[in-house]
């Protein structure tokens, strides 16, 4: 999710806060000359125990490709993944995310990484910085222990203490808060790893109290895992990425944590942001409490049984210096760069493999691309019977419309399910959507817009609710797209100017019709099941109720207040395509 997103949430402030920076410089300045110890991944993961299980595996399904892929469409199993990885690991856990959250599910996760340090296992954790203050700022105790190591993507300069006293810090650097480092990883002895859309926190993994987030992430195993973990030690040695300890003391982490300690209340006096995709924080002692008895429930998932598809993939993956590295403050950020694509046909172990050479052919189309999402729009450039999307903020810019207009004149089915208003996190992000939409329908692209009013899509892609899941709002978080029924992608990415031209973002191609067709069954049943689908119709546009909810069709956006949409209507038009 966007800094300007997350902004959108504390409009005031962010308005006082503009308006103090025309009268008074900002101060703080990130450090100098900081030591950057180089490491990389596991050389050689061949003698670990998950090294051994990934070739069981693979040897009982009596499978020709190197790497094997699961599907973790449901909280439980990427929960289990994440916590199995974690108990597993004999060598080495890399951990590279936008967002991870001071809450019982990041905390029990967490304490299992403490654990794994604590019996030898080296652990490196890169974290986009943004979010990082008040309560959330607490995650950085861990540079402290033993064996782990923690570095900050892009920090912004200023306390932690209060959002708002850094972001008045940062306003005459608006580039830097903008491009943010939104990769997810989570790696274990560089033979096992998860990528995909979640972040680390409560709202990610079912235990949300007002909402829970639609997401889908893959388990990797064999060779694969090295290419994510190249892409890892490219961020974690980059310039950009700056250790806690260069950050912030012990101390003053401490400190932050004591004021942060009563949570909702300290909420409020200090300005300390709610968690990153507007989970709010558990109201009471005793809410926090069963957060937490609940994720110390949940069970590391069985990796020795678990049924991967093994196939041909490749990572596309953005360069770090997609940020630009400490330009002088107003100085015009840098241009784009390429964008890294590493496969596994480049070192051959599958060539033999079905499929392997067509997987080499579109990730060599990707390569053409500057960027991940630019990559994308040029595999859609490849696309000949249908395209199936998920992309819950889409906000199409000119090149991207083309793609798809072209797509459509080669007789392409193109279907895209996105957020409604109501199940938006980032309402104005919506805007960005909304004034392309009658555009897209126009084309004869299908537009399907998530339910939001419903417990969970258990059927489809798991349950977006914990305990509570009959009164949480669903709000959807995955980043997918299925290619003529053969190439799956999953990754971070969304398909908006955002993603293509400032964070950073990864993704992972899998070239395999049985995973395409399992993920595009859970796409279409949720497109059906879960979501409004919106026509043109004579004065306008109507969104015609999923199948057998015993909802009404409506002609204005479903499930939404006047006032909510007057505000966008009034507003909508102030926010560019570009910062949404």
């Amino acid at each position: 999710m966007s800094a300007f997103r997350a902004l959108g949430r504390s409009t005031r402030c962010w308005c006082l806060a503009l308006g103090i920076a025309l009268v008074l410089p900002a101060c703080a300045e990130l450090p100098k000359d900081v030591p950057r110890p180089v490491s990389t991944s596991l050389a050689s993961p061949a003698g670990t125990p998950l090294a051994a299980l990934v070739q069981q595996r693979r040897a009982a399904a009596g499978a020709r490709s190197e790497s094997g892929f699961l599907l973790l469409d449901g909280a439980p199993a990427a929960y289990g993944s994440r916590l199995a990885l974690t108990e597993a690991a004999q060598k080495t856990l890399d951990l590279q995310y936008y967002a991870i959250h001071a809450d019982a599910s990041a905390g029990r996760l967490l304490a299992a990484v403490r654990d794994a340090a604590q019996r030898g296992v080296r652990v490196r954790i890169l974290l986009d910085d943004f979010h990082s203050t008040g309560r959330n700022a607490s995650v950085m105790r861990l540079a402290f222990v033993p064996n782990i190591e923690m570095r900050m993507f892009n920090p912004l300069a200023g306390p932690r203490a209060s959002s708002f006293a850094r972001l008045f810090n940062a306003l005459d650097d608006a580039s830097r808060i903008q491009q943010r480092m939104h990769n997810k990883l989570f790696i274990a002895d560089n033979v096992l790893g998860v990528t995909g859309g979640r972040n680390l926190g409560d709202a990610y993994f079912g235990n949300g109290e007002a909402g829970n987030f639609v997401d889908l992430d893959v388990l990797a195993a064999g060779p694969i895992v090295q290419d994510l973990s190249r892409s890892f030690d490219a961020y974690w040695n980059n310039d950009r990425a700056y250790p806690v300890q260069s950050l912030v003391t012990r101390e003053e982490l401490e400190a932050i944590r004591s004021e942060a300690g009563s949570g909702h209340k300290a909420q409020k006096r200090d300005g300390a942001p709610r968690p990153p995709d507007g989970e709010p924080a558990p109201r009471n002692a005793a809410q926090a409490a069963d957060r937490r008895a609940r994720t110390w429930d949940e069970k590391p998932m069985d990796l020795t049984s678990a049924s991967f598809v093994w196939a041909p993939a490749a990572v596309l993956v953005d360069k770090p210096a997609k940020i630009p590295a400490d330009a002088p403050r107003g100085s015009p950020a840098a241009g784009k760069v390429p964008g890294l694509v590493v496969t596994q046909q480049g070192r051959r172990p599958a060539a033999a493999a079905p499929g392997a050479s067509s997987l080499a052919a579109a990730a060599d189309t990707a390569a053409d691309g500057e960027t991940v999402v630019e990559g994308l729009l040029q595999l859609i450039g490849q696309a000949r019977s249908e395209l199936l999307i998920i992309s819950p903020y889409f906000v199409p810019g000119e090149d991207m419309k083309q793609a798809f207009a072209a797509a459509r004149a080669r007789g392409v089915r193109i279907r895209i399910l996105t957020n409604s208003l109501a199940s938006n996190d980032a309402p104005v992000t919506h805007v960005g959507y909304a004034r392309h939409r009658e555009e897209l329908l126009s084309m004869g692209i299908d537009l399907y817009e998530l339910r939001s009013e419903q417990a969970g899509l258990d059927s489809t892609f798991g349950s977006a609710g914990g305990s509570e899941a009959g009164e949480s709002r669903s709000m959807l978080h995955s980043k997918v797209l299925v290619m003529d029924g053969r190439l799956l992608v999953v990754g971070s990415m969304n398909l908006d100017l955002r993603s293509q031209l400032q964070n950073t973002e990864i993704a992972l191609l899998i070239r395999s019709n049985e995973l395409s067709r399992v993920a595009s069954g859970k796409i279409e049943t949720a497109m059906r099941d879960g979501s409004w689908r919106v026509e043109r119709a004579d004065n306008g546009l109507v969104w015609r109720a999923p199948q057998n909810s015993g909802l009404k069709d409506s002609t204005t956006e479903p499930n939404t207040s006047v006032g909510l949409r007057l505000l966008l209507k009034l507003f909508g038009p102030l926010a560019p395509d570009r910062l949404l």
